[in-house]
């Protein structure tokens, strides 16, 4: 891992997530030493969309939008019960993830400048990240640690608008889903 994690954020960056308080004792002590993002100050969490619109954009006009588009979909409960692996990514699989989709997809789809992970990935993968370029027996070590805190379930309410300020994180505004 390089020595300055934070250096891939960007101030004036956002992005969109649903945080996951249930997680913490499970992968707080992990994500603060191998997941970049928990070191720049993001809670668990699964990313809805990231990167979102530059800070500079977000004004009163962005937030009515994105009150009006997620509090079009439903509150809804998500299950954890096992880990997942991407490239270089050690994760928590939320099931099911079809809503967490639904949600990327109508912001992506209202925001088309924002595309998922910048257009990176060709496919939507809800996950909450845990340990990020570490080697296979580091990775199955937190999985075997993980596998007696396993399963839990949260309830998603609400999606956060992060803001990086060039050295952390900070929530900077809730949206509500609907009930």
């Amino acid at each position: 891992m390089a020595d300055d994690s934070t250096s891939a954020f960007q101030a004036g960056q956002t992005g969109l997530i649903v945080r996951i308080p249930e997680a913490e004792p499970s992968v707080r002590r992990w994500r603060e030493r191998l997941d970049p993002s928990a070191q720049a100050g993001v809670p668990a969490h699964v990313t809805v969309l990231f990167p979102f619109l530059d800070e500079s954009r977000i004004d009163a006009l962005v937030h009515s939008a994105l009150a009006n588009v997620l509090g079009s979909h439903q509150a809804f409960e998500l299950r954890f019960e096992r880990c997942g692996r991407l490239p270089e990514v050690l994760h928590l699989v939320p099931e099911p993830d079809t809503r967490l989709r639904q949600l990327t997809e109508a912001i992506a789809d209202r925001w088309p400048e924002a595309p998922p992970y910048g257009g990176r990935f060709a496919e939507i993968v809800p996950h909450l990240t845990i340990a990020q370029g570490q080697e296979d027996a580091v990775l199955e070590e937190i999985e075997a640690d993980l596998a007696g805190r396993l399963p839990f379930t949260s309830h998603i309410a609400s999606v956060e608008l992060m803001v990086h300020d060039g050295v952390k994180w900070h929530e900077r505004a809730s949206f509500a889903l609907g009930e």
